[in-house]
């Protein structure tokens, strides 16, 4: 049990406690009470009982410390439970708390080795710590098992990508895109591979496509004015980045994008090209 899950059953068990006013109470009214308290021994404890459907979808939109919290409750009272312990892997990745992710996602995988769910997540975690290499074995199964999902490839070609294998990596974009042709998302990984291996004209025609799309992201427009930046138009890239960004980022983008451009060492923080994948 994670250190979250600790905190959670302390809360539970504190709130299970009663003042001694009211177990005394109840011990007079429940018959047998005084023989069992004479026999030494205490009554059992009331079960936990698993939130509703509402309390479920009100946790999911807490943040991420807070979910787990949550989720960690739930899959304490219920180990099986496929939807709680999902919610608290996406929780603790969220949290970059990688390793617990990846124990809690691989106790469901040996109660379920085929679940299509759990091995995406165990792919989304290991590319999340930048150990894309180790994603690949769940993606290629998940991708077996679900062969006309489109996540299995996409999770697939982030995995490769990392582990400096671009050939397999384009040929996973692009088996994604064959099954999602208007997701934003796939459009979007496929245009930042291309960007990062000398086509940016290709990334950007890709990313104007997903930007157009109904439920394009934020992340797929930065990603449109990363690209055209690269390209060196700088003036088109610093307006389309002030659609959805607060000025100060905008300037360390830009400023970032200018000393590429230059040859220079980025100002700021170095952009890591993963984190601009959108998530699958």
């Amino acid at each position: 049990m994670c250190r979250i899950s600790l905190v959670v059953a302390a809360t539970a068990a504190l709130c299970l406690a009663a003042p001694d006013a009211w177990a005394k109470k109840k011990d007079k009214e429940k018959p047998g009470s005084a023989a069992v308290a004479a026999a030494g021994q205490s009554p059992s404890p009331a079960p936990r009982v698993k939130a509703t459907a509402e309390q479920r979808a009100i946790a999911n939109q807490g943040d991420p410390l807070a979910r787990a919290a949550f989720w960690t409750r739930e899959v304490d009272i219920d180990p099986r439970d496929v939807p709680a312990t999902l919610a608290l892997t996406q929780a603790l990745r969220a949290l970059g708390s990688y390793e617990d992710a990846a124990q809690v996602t691989g106790r469901l995988l040996m109660l379920e080795p085929n679940n299509v769910e759990g091995l995406l997540e165990m792919a989304r975690i290991h590319i999340a710590r930048l150990q894309g290499f180790y994603g690949i074995e769940p993606g290629r199964k998940a991708q077996a098992l679900a062969p006309r999902d489109w996540r299995p490839p996409a999770l697939l070609a982030v995995a490769y990508e990392q582990a400096n294998r671009p050939d397999e990596a384009l040929a996973a974009h692009r088996q994604a895109q064959a099954i999602a042709p208007n997701n934003p998302s796939v459009l979007s990984n496929l245009a930042m591979f291309l960007a990062t291996h000398g086509d940016p004209p290709q990334a950007e025609k890709l990313l104007r496509t997903a930007a157009a799309l109904p439920g394009a992201s934020v992340q797929v427009r930065q990603n449109l004015a990363l690209v055209v930046g690269l390209q060196g138009r700088f003036d088109e890239a610093e307006r389309l980045a002030r659609q959805d960004l607060p000025p100060e980022v905008v300037a360390n983008n830009m400023a970032y994008l200018h000393n590429v451009a230059g040859g220079g060492e980025a100002a700021g923080p170095v952009r890591d090209w993963n984190s601009l994948r959108t998530q699958p």
